[in-house]
């Protein structure tokens, strides 16, 4: 039976700990206002030279990638600051069943990447580089915001599960392994600038997908449901693998003890 109250607390906990840390804040809000305002400068300079539409796909771009920065960092991070305060094992040891973790923390994520997408970025582009994320439609930026927060949830669970199994000699992957992904998902480009060879490992993540089809929508102004529909069952299978692969690390980590020492 899931606890309401419990998932409650441990999003009150995210707040107070978030808006009192100064990293956090740097790390996601300030983060993404310097991101957003060095590629949207290099997309107004673009917009001098022929090269417009490639000016929108940068900022369409860095827009969508904090989302994804954003929320995995958020998803990691929480575990961490409960392991360096030696508060995780408190935490399983009251009544809090490991599915209501993982939805306080994909609660908080998410939240924490739409207020600095749509409050914060998406007025900001608007506002000093004339660049309407909501001109490619509603409909477009919905599917584009779900799809890539279930791929943020499914890295920040298999990231998680490798913090609890390894221990905090591999936490630079909560802020270092997402970007992998960059260069590989074409985030600011097309796909087909890539090499062929990883034109066939990009095709194969679903983010790949995503920002393919937020650029077709961009230059011609209709939605590819195929684009979108691909990459929500690629999203879906890797969020359950993701489960999959956590409960296997998290009971690796009971076993062998790492899960305790974690704290020491």
């Amino acid at each position: 039976m899931i606890s309401h109250s419990r998932i409650r607390a441990l999003l009150l906990q995210e707040w107070h700990l978030s808006k009192r840390s100064l990293e956090i804040i740097v790390d996601t809000a300030f983060f993404s206002v310097i991101d957003i305002l060095v590629l949207g400068y290099v997309s107004m300079f673009l917009l001098g030279t022929s090269n417009g539409l490639a000016a929108r796909y940068l900022i369409f771009g860095a827009i969508w990638w904090e989302v994804i920065r954003v929320t995995q960092y958020s998803m990691t991070m929480n575990s961490l600051w409960n392991i360096w305060a030696r508060n995780l094992s408190n935490m399983f040891i009251a009544p809090l069943s490991l599915r209501e973790y993982f939805i306080a923390i994909c609660v908080s994520a998410t939240m924490k990447s739409a207020v600095i997408a749509f409050g914060v970025l998406v007025p900001l582009a608007a506002w000093v580089f004339h660049f309407q994320l909501f001109s490619i439609g509603f409909a477009a930026v919905a599917l584009t915001f779900i799809n890539l927060i279930l791929f943020s949830w499914a890295i920040g669970i298999l990231l998680l599960g490798l913090i609890f199994r390894f221990g905090v000699r591999v936490q630079a992957i909560a802020w270092a392994f997402i970007f992998i992904f960059q260069p590989l998902t074409a985030v600011f480009y097309p796909v087909s600038v890539l090499p062929p060879m990883l034109q066939h490992i990009a095709l194969a993540i679903p983010l790949t997908h995503i920002f393919e089809a937020g650029r077709y929508v961009l230059q011609y102004g209709q939605m590819p449901l195929e684009r979108y529909l691909m990459a929500t069952i690629f999203n879906i299978a890797l969020f359950v693998f993701s489960l999959c692969v956590f409960r296997y690390l998290l009971r690796r980590a009971k076993d062998t003890g790492q899960f305790v020492r974690n704290e020491s």
